[in-house]
């Protein structure tokens, strides 16, 4: 099996945007295809990343007008949704399309349209993703969030301000990412003071609602040569589930999905967590960055808080972790979520990240779907 290069990536500014979701993908895409130097014909397969356009626009057949908006016909094309995780999904569907021989060209463009709803609608659209019989009794993502915070400060003694340090740390990483919805410092008492939403968790805790795009070209290693000297490889990409009713975990500090994804990714690649130097996770709520760095093997398990008190996952720490900002504070247009992470280790990993950059080889991309109900993990090298 031929290496799956990724030669051109783009990502829309993240935030309150106008227009609607095809107008975002279709920016993403074209942006996309100018980076790589790709002619719109040359593509044979086209993938959109995108949980609820028909929920939140009413909009569907997106990936089809994509194509037509892009000139990009007769191209392969296909909607994938796997909730908050879609993005991560699309890499793994975009890079399997390749690996498998069936296309020399795969672009994949993630997005969503949310801001013109209210909160409440636009939570209940992303509960939508729990299972029936959780959700019949009102209970969100938040709610889980809340819970298991609660239960991870009591079980490994870590202090609350741990949590907030994760949000002030993704914040001051975003301050040099041009495209974060949120590109401003908060201090830790900002933090710990704003509003309650699922005790111990706070505003500050959760990410923002958002609008945006990402996009990225897929390739044989031996077709990327034809294009570019700059290229990365993916490695290693897993995919993985858990039990989708979470109280039926033994453990809901354990994210099985991610445990499991990134074996699956370490022995495709033949690395293993020491290998990583920067990662970007899934920090919907601040407590899945420490769940998801114990999970990847990065740290001891209920070891997660004590590496940000630390600043070891700062941009000078030995392990940089969500140098875009993260979900924090770029935002969360879920089905562009995964895909914008995977776009910034390939910046990162060409040297393109300008005032974000860090001394980078290899870095990992974890996407989680629900609260951990389904997990893609993707390790990139540069090449």
């Amino acid at each position: 099996m031929e290496n799956v290069a990724i030669i051109g990536a783009s990502m829309t500014q993240f935030g309150q945007r106008d227009g609607w979701v095809l107008d975002l993908l279709a920016e993403a895409g074209t942006a996309c295809l100018d980076d790589a130097g790709v002619s719109p014909d040359a593509v044979d397969h086209l993938y959109v990343s995108n949980m609820a356009s028909g929920e939140f626009e009413g909009q569907t057949g997106v990936v089809n007008a994509l194509a037509h908006d892009l000139a990009a016909m007769p191209a392969y094309t296909a909607r994938i949704d796997q909730t908050s995780s879609s993005g991560g999904a699309g890499v793994k569907h975009a890079w399997q399309s390749v690996a498998s021989g069936a296309s020399d060209m795969t672009l994949l463009v993630g997005g969503e349209k949310m801001t013109h709803r209210s909160t409440a609608e636009a939570t209940d659209v992303i509960a939508s993703l729990t299972h029936p019989v959780e959700y019949k009794h009102g209970v969100t993502l938040p709610s889980f969030a809340g819970l298991t915070a609660r239960l991870y400060l009591d079980t490994y003694d870590a202090p609350r301000e741990s949590l907030g340090k994760v949000a002030v740390k993704n914040h001051r990483h975003g301050v040099d990412n041009p495209h974060a919805q949120f590109q401003k410092e908060v201090d830790l008492e900002t933090v710990l003071e704003s509003p309650i939403v699922a005790d111990p968790l706070r505003l500050y805790d959760f990410c923002p609602i958002t609008d945006g795009s990402a996009a990225l070209m897929f390739c044989p290693e031996s077709v990327a040569k034809e294009y570019t000297d700059d290229y990365v490889v993916i490695s290693g990409i897993g995919g993985a589930t858990d039990t989708h009713v979470v109280h039926e975990r033994a453990d809901p500090t354990t994210m099985r999905g991610v445990v499991e994804s990134s074996q699956i990714a370490y022995d495709m690649a033949d690395m293993g967590p020491d290998d990583v130097d920067v990662a970007e996770l899934h920090d919907m709520f601040t407590i899945l960055e420490f769940l998801q760095s114990e999970d990847l093997g990065f740290f001891e398990k209920g070891k997660g808080w004590k590496a940000v008190e630390e600043g070891r996952t700062e941009r000078g720490g030995d392990l940089p972790i969500n140098t875009s900002g993260g979900l924090k504070s770029k935002g969360h247009p879920l089905g562009a979520s995964g895909v914008a992470q995977v776009y910034e280790i390939y910046q990162q990993l060409l040297g393109d990240a300008g005032k974000r950059q860090v001394d980078a080889q290899t870095g990992l991309a974890c996407n989680v779907g629900g609260f951990g109900n389904c997990v893609i993990t993707t390790l990139m090298e540069a090449n």
